[in-house]
């Protein structure tokens, strides 16, 4: 379904993959940022919003008849690299109990500012359902 691409002679990358190769049929999953089905954010807390925010990609990867396992590539975007560095063991715990153990390509960056002012964290996903 997926194939991981591991360049040879690079070091093992942790908790994503250099790239990933697949077929099927495509789902763009929009940026997503830590609030609830009613656009209520229940928290302030970094990792309880990365939390909500893989729900809430999972929930619309459902919609397509897919699941975390499908996910290719996730951008994040988030609002202070250091309180992002500070939650890195938290956010590997929510990761591990929405996604798994399924590691896609990955890039991450901080920006100046999300539209929501409450967000610490929007996640974009794409994923690759088999037909």
């Amino acid at each position: 379904m997926h194939t991981i691409l591991q360049p040879e002679g690079w070091a093992k990358p942790i908790g994503y993959a250099n790239g990933v190769a697949a077929r099927g049929r495509l789902v763009f999953v929009g940026g997503q940022v830590g609030w609830n089905a009613e656009c209520r954010f229940e928290t302030d807390d970094f990792a309880g919003q990365v939390r909500q925010t893989l729900a809430n990609i999972v929930a619309v990867l459902a919609e397509a008849g897919g699941g975390p396992h499908h996910i290719t590539s996730m951008t994040w975007y988030f609002t202070d690299k250091a309180e992002y560095l500070a939650n890195l063991k938290g956010i590997g715990e929510a990761y591990r109990a929405v996604i798994g153990r399924h590691f896609p390509a990955m890039a991450a960056m901080q920006v100046m500012a999300l539209v929501e002012d409450r967000a610490k964290v929007e996640i974009q996903a794409t994923a690759v359902i088999p037909e």
